[in-house]
């Protein structure tokens, strides 16, 4: 649904967490529940007084493979008739400026992955694609960061989750935005400041309300749960010993984090 643009967030102060909007002046704080009921507390806080959290807290991560056009004629690919999509761990969940490393056991291929994420707002089962705009809540940017060679270490076994379900992999933010047409979107991703990908979200397979629809006819979707639309053109390798990363969506805002090997 577009309207009024608004944008919100997570955070951390005083040891207790909170949530509210993104104004001019700082953050207005909310009480009651971000997905629910809530309302302003008159309260504002300055964005240097908190520590930003994920915008959320998912009960799932629903993780989208060759949903652009562009990527799967590159990558000489049949584009799917239904979605692809793997679950990512929960835990691999990581805050906006969030230091995320590489495991040490693993030396091998790290990439980023900038996306456009869905964040669901209402309890979501067998909705159609014109129903679905109504349980989205908002969007976000994300970072489906991947270990590649454990995703193809088995020639037997694509290790989908195992790949991108590392501590850490999965960083989304700052902020969930409400009110955005997501096919008006561009997403891009700039790698120790050389911009490496500017994709359009409307040259989708599928689109943010055909991906609810569908995976809520596999699976119920709650407030809070996030799918990441996948990515396009441009992903590629993390080399530096300390990689910064954005992941830019006008409108959204930019999601920054240092991937260190």
């Amino acid at each position: 649904m577009t309207g009024e643009i608004r944008k919100w967030l997570r955070f951390r102060n005083n040891g207790a967490t909170g949530f509210g909007t993104l104004t001019s002046s700082g953050i207005s704080v909310h009480e009651g529940e971000m997905f629910g009921r809530h309302a302003a507390t008159g309260r504002t806080l300055a964005l240097s007084e908190v520590e930003l959290l994920a915008p959320c807290a998912p009960s799932k991560i629903v993780a989208l493979w060759n949903n652009f056009h562009a990527l799967a004629a590159k990558l000489n690919q049949p584009e799917p008739p239904e979605p692809l999509y793997l679950l990512k761990a929960t835990t691999s969940i990581a805050a906006p400026g969030a230091v995320i490393r590489r495991p040490s056991y693993y030396d091998g291929k790290t990439t980023y992955e900038g996306e456009l994420g869905i964040v669901i707002g209402r309890t979501c089962a067998r909705v159609s694609p014109a129903e679905a705009g109504q349980f989205i809540f908002g969007y976000t940017c994300v970072n489906d960061i991947t270990a590649n060679d454990i995703l193809t270490r088995d020639p037997t076994f694509p290790q989908w989750a195992r790949a991108k379900g590392i501590d850490d992999y999965g960083p989304f933010g700052p902020v969930i935005a409400t009110g955005l047409d997501p096919a008006k979107l561009v997403v891009r991703t700039i790698l120790n400041g050389a911009e490496r990908q500017n994709y359009p979200i409307s040259d989708m397979i599928f689109t943010a309300q055909e991906l609810v629809s569908r995976i809520s006819h596999d699976m119920t979707l709650l407030p809070g749960d996030l799918i990441a639309v996948g990515t396009s053109v441009g992903v590629g390798v993390m080399k530096e010993p300390v990689n910064t990363v954005t992941v830019a969506i006008d409108g959204i805002g930019e999601l920054t984090n240092e991937f260190r090997l």
